[in-house]
């Protein structure tokens, strides 16, 4: 896959993970769990661009949203949601920044259609949102 092939498809998922977290906090739930570095890796380039960043938050989730600091280990909460919008995750998510694949994590999504993992990020509302 090019890099620009690599760096749209990761944008796509990211806007998806935007709609997934407006879902989440419209129903008062916590922020989704951003565990896939690949598509963190994006968001971080992203966010280079202030003015970017707010009109794809604001696109996708309705709202701008920020990157905030957050980690953790366990099940992804939101899978059930996004398989029910989009279909099962694609092996993007199980990509590291550096382009490799986690090929046992994918394996076992999809034999178990859970996914267990680390983060140390997630969205969070814009301060005009708190």
């Amino acid at each position: 896959m090019s890099t620009a092939t690599c760096m749209t498809t990761q944008l796509a998922e990211l806007g998806k993970f935007f709609t997934i977290t407006a879902r989440r906090f419209d129903a008062g739930q916590s922020a989704p769990e951003m565990f896939s570095t690949a598509i963190d890796a994006a968001w971080h380039r992203l966010a280079q661009d202030p003015q970017a960043h707010s009109s794809f938050t604001a696109e996708h989730a309705g709202r701008e949203l920020t990157h905030s600091e957050a980690s953790g280990r366990g099940p992804i909460a939101w899978v059930g949601a996004y398989e029910a919008a989009y279909g099962p995750l694609p092996a993007i998510w199980f990509t590291a920044a550096d382009g490799s694949l986690d090929t046992a994590a994918l394996a076992a999504y999809r034999k178990t259609g859970r996914v267990v993992a680390e983060w140390n990020c997630s969205p969070a509302p814009s301060d005009g949102d708190r």
